[in-house]
């Protein structure tokens, strides 16, 4: 088994608590589904939000999954004129079996304009 990291991200509509709670959860159920991974399979999560998302941590989403022995933190994105705005990111190590060209990285919605080289 082989530790591999999986990027995904998410713009959220607003900056607001259970808006960032379901987008975040909505993004990392579709990492573990896409790269076949269950939570037993995290190793560890870095979650980043840009410098205009105030609401909460991102991390609490992966709780109330009840993912909750998995090292989780979170980071403020670079302040970067003309970035994309309310993104939370998400990077993920993860031991699979999958070989690095077939991990799915995840960009839901408008974050796909973000990595259109990886985006699944």
């Amino acid at each position: 088994m082989a530790v591999r990291a999986v990027r995904g991200a998410v713009q959220l509509e607003r900056d607001e608590a259970e808006h960032m709670h379901e987008q975040v959860s909505e993004l990392l159920t579709a990492i573990l589904e896409r790269n076949s991974l269950v939570p037993d399979d995290l190793i560890s999560v870095w979650f980043t939000a840009t410098p205009d998302l105030h609401s909460d941590f991102p991390a609490v989403a992966a709780r109330k999954l009840g993912i909750t022995d998995v090292p989780l933190i979170c980071a403020q994105e670079l302040d970067i004129a003309g970035a994309m705005p309310r993104v939370v990111r998400i990077l993920a190590h993860v031991e699979s079996d999958l070989p690095k060209a077939e991990i799915a990285h995840v960009y839901l919605g408008a974050a796909g304009a973000l990595r259109k080289d990886i985006a699944q």
